[in-house]
C-alpha cells in the first residue's frame, strides 16, 4: 500500500484556495480605517441571521462568550442550576461556572448528544436553565428537550458552536431555544481567522441586552447601563465570515460527500460510523467514529501518514477543575465509555477520493476486515 500524507485540518489549503477573496477582505476593511461594530459586522449579522432563520445575530469575540452572555441576559447566576452534557468542549461548563451558576451533568443517548429521559431525572427546584450541545454537529433531541422545558418551565441555551449549517426537521440548530451559542473558530465550518462567535435569538430583549454585554453596558460613550464585557466581533472577521458564509453549503456539501464516502469504504464491526437520521441535516463539524482499541488504531495511522484526533477523551466530570462538583468516574457511563472509544477521522473539503479511500484501507488493514 502506498503512503498517503493525509492532514487533519485544512487552513493552509483553505488560505490558497481563498487567498484572492481573502486579501480583498483585508483590503477592503483597512482601507476604511474603522474596526470596531461597523458595517460589516452589521451585515454579517443580517445576513447570518437571515441565513439561519433567526430575528437576531449579535456578533462576539467567542462562541465561549455567547454562551456566557445568553446566561447573563436571561439572569442565570448564583444558586441557579443548569442541566448540561459531559460531553463536549470545557467552555460549556465553564460558561456555567462563571456566571455563578452550577452545572449539573446527565448522561448522553446513542446519538453523542445529552439524553432527554436522563435529563429528567436530574431536574431539581434550583433547576433553571437546559444547555444542551449539538456535538460535532448534529442537533440534540430538540423535541423532547423543549417538550421537558416546557413541563417544569425551564429556559433552553443552545451551546451550537458547530452547527452552523445543521437542521433539525428543517429548522436551523441554535434557533429552539431562549438563544443559540455560535463559534466562529477556525476549526468550524464557518471560520473566522482567530477566534469569533455570535449569539441569535428571537427575542427583542436578549439581543437588546446581548448588544450592551459585549460591548462593556454602554448604551452611548457616556452612559453604562450595566457592567458588560468587551466581546465584540471585529470587523476584519465580520467581512471574511460574510465571504465564508456565501460558501457554506458548498462546504458542507463537500464534507458530507467525504463522510457518505467513509460510510461505503469502512467495513462495520470494530469502527462503528453514526448514522444520520431522516430528520437531520448534520453539519460534520468534526467526523467522530467509535473504535475498538482507539488508542492502537490512532498509532497505526499516525505510522501510515494519517492524521486523527482524539475528540475528547475525557468527560467533562472527570477533569480536575470539576472535583467541586462532587461528580466521580462511573456516574455517567455512556459518556465515559463514549470519551473511551472516540476518534476523529480527517473528513475536511479538501481531501481528495484518493485520501478518503487511503484512509478507510489503513482503518480496515489494522482490523483484519
Amino acid at each position: 500500500m502506498t503512503e498517503v500524507k493525509v492532514p487533519f485540518i485544512d487552513l493552509r489549503q483553505r488560505f490558497e484556495e481563498e487567498k484572492t477573496e481573502l486579501l480583498a477582505c483585508v483590503e477592503r476593511v483597512l482601507s476604511l480605517g474603522h474596526f470596531v461594530l461597523t458595517q460589516e459586522v452589521d451585515e454579517f449579522e443580517r445576513q447570518a441571521a437571515a441565513y439561519a432563520g433567526a430575528k437576531h445575530c449579535i456578533g462576539l469575540n467567542s462562541g465561549t462568550d455567547a454562551l456566557m452572555i445568553a446566561l447573563w441576559t436571561l439572569g442565570i447566576g448564583r444558586g441557579d442550576e443548569v442541566i448540561t452534557t459531559p460531553v463536549s468542549f470545557v467552555a460549556t461548563t465553564g460558561s456555567i461556572v462563571h456566571v455563578g451558576a452550577t452545572p449539573v451533568y446527565a448522561d448522553i443517548g446513542d446519538d453523542m448528544n445529552i439524553a432527554p429521559e436522563q435529563i429528567e431525572r436530574r431536574i431539581t427546584p434550583r433547576t433553571k436553565a437546559i444547555m444542551p450541545v449539538h456535538w460535532s454537529g448534529r442537533i440534540a433531541d430538540m423535541d423532547a428537550i423543549l417538550d421537558i422545558a416546557r413541563r417544569h418551565n425551564l429556559i433552553v441555551i443552545e451551546d451550537a458552536a458547530q452547527t452552523m449549517g445543521a437542521r433539525y426537521k428543517g429548522r436551523h440548530g441554535g434557533t429552539f431555544g431562549a438563544a443559540g451559542a455560535f463559534s466562529a473558530h477556525p476549526l468550524k465550518n464557518l471560520n473566522a481567522l482567530g477566534d469569533g462567535g455570535f449569539l441569535m435569538t428571537d427575542d427583542d430583549e436578549i439581543a437588546r441586552k446581548a448588544r450592551l454585554y459585549r460591548t462593556h453596558g454602554l448604551q452611548d460613550r457616556d452612559n453604562c447601563v450595566l457592567y458588560g464585557v468587551n466581546s465584540r466581533l471585529d470587523s476584519l472577521n465580520a467581512e471574511v465570515l460574510k465571504f465564508r458564509l456565501e460558501r457554506l453549503d458548498g462546504v458542507l456539501a463537500r464534507r458530507r460527500r467525504n463522510v457518505e464516502l467513509y460510510r461505503s469504504l469502512i467495513k462495520s464491526g470494530p469502527v462503528r460510523i453514526f448514522e444520520d437520521k431522516p430528520h437531520e441535516q448534520n453539519a460534520h463539524v468534526m467526523f467522530l467514529v467509535q473504535a475498538e482499541n482507539r488508542d492502537g488504531l490512532k498509532q497505526h495511522l499516525a505510522a501510515h501518514g494519517i492524521e486523527s484526533l482524539v475528540y475528547y477523551g475525557r468527560a467533562l466530570h472527570l477533569h480536575k477543575a470539576a472535583e467541586k462538583l462532587g461528580y466521580k468516574a462511573g456516574d455517567f457511563p455512556v459518556a465515559e465509555a463514549h470519551c473511551d472509544r472516540v476518534l476523529a477521522l480527517p473528513h475536511h473539503q479538501h481531501l481528495s477520493e484518493e485520501q478518503i479511500a487511503y484512509v478507510a484501507e489503513t482503518v480496515n488493514r489494522f482490523y483484519g476486515v
